[in-house]
This record gives C-alpha cells, sequence and structure tokens, in this order.
C-alpha cells in the first residue's frame, strides 16, 4: 500500500503541475503574447507525458496491492479503499477525492483553453480573409472557393 500511496502522491503533484502549466497557457493566450504559446504548449505536454508514465506505475502498484487485498487486477481506487483495512483506507478515499477535485479543474481549463485557441483561430482566418482576394479557402477537390470579392483595405499597386 505505502509504494502505491507514494505513487498517488506523485500523481497528484503531477496533476497540479498540469493545472498550473494550463493556467499559464490561458495566461499567455489571453495577454496577446503569442511568441510564448508554443512553450507554454510544449510543457503542458511534458507534464501530461509525466502522468502517462506515471499511470503505468500506478496501474502496476495498484494491481499489487489489489492481490495483498484479495482483489481482482485493475482495481478502483475506491474499490481499493473499501477493502483495507485503516489508516490506508482513509488515505486511499483522500487521494481519490483529491484526484476527482483536481480532475474537474484541470477539465474546465483545458476546455476553456480549447475555447480560446479556437477564437483566436477564427480571428486570425477573418482578418486573413479581410486581406486576401476574396477566396474563402478550398473546396474538396482543391479547388478555390471564393466569397463576394472584397475590396482589399491597402492598394497593392504601391
Amino acid at each position: 500500500m505505502e509504494k502505491l500511496s507514494l505513487i498517488l502522491w506523485r500523481e497528484r503533484e503531477l496533476l497540479e503541475t498540469l493545472l498550473f502549466k494550463l493556467e499559464v497557457e490561458q495566461l499567455v493566450m489571453a495577454t496577446g503574447r503569442t511568441k510564448w504559446l508554443l512553450r507554454a504548449a510544449k510543457e503542458v505536454e511534458a507534464v501530461l507525458q509525466s502522468i502517462r508514465e506515471t499511470e503505468v506505475l500506478r496501474a502496476v502498484a495498484a494491481d499489487e496491492s489489489a492481490a495483498e487485498a484479495g482483489l481482482a487486477p485493475n482495481p478502483s481506487l475506491r474499490a481499493l479503499a473499501e477493502s483495507v483495512a485503516e489508516p490506508w483506507a482513509s488515505i486511499l478515499a483522500d487521494h481519490r477525492d483529491a484526484f476527482e477535485s483536481i480532475t474537474r479543474e484541470v477539465t474546465a481549463m483545458a476546455e476553456t483553453n480549447r475555447e480560446l485557441v479556437t477564437a483566436g483561430i477564427r480571428s486570425a482566418r477573418e482578418t486573413l480573409l479581410t486581406l486576401g482576394d476574396g477566396s474563402a479557402g478550398y473546396s474538396a477537390d482543391g479547388t478555390a472557393v471564393s466569397t463576394d470579392a472584397r475590396r482589399p483595405i491597402f492598394d497593392a499597386s504601391l
């Protein structure tokens, strides 16, 4: 149980780091300092990779703990907490509650970031369309799709 608990602590720390990195990413987007956006996104991805690696360790430790508790492999944290004696039952229940809470926060932050990225892409596309020759994009066969002809904002003859 102790090995599992240590891994769960590590996973909680990584999830809190992920929340922090997502918030940094959001602040970068909100302030328009896009030169840091790629770096912020890479840092988020690095934390996600660490979480994936830690999840493998957690799965192995959870299976070992399940075997000790007489449970089938791949138990839920709730099932483990309900099948062990104190103090481990309380410790595992605390981990489970913390995971639920941080997962809700991470999900909300990621959704907000997704909306900001989508809005930014839409804004950039609309800006480019106002500068272009009336092309709205491309059809499935690769031909340009035009919208109403717009007057360019600038005189191309200069």
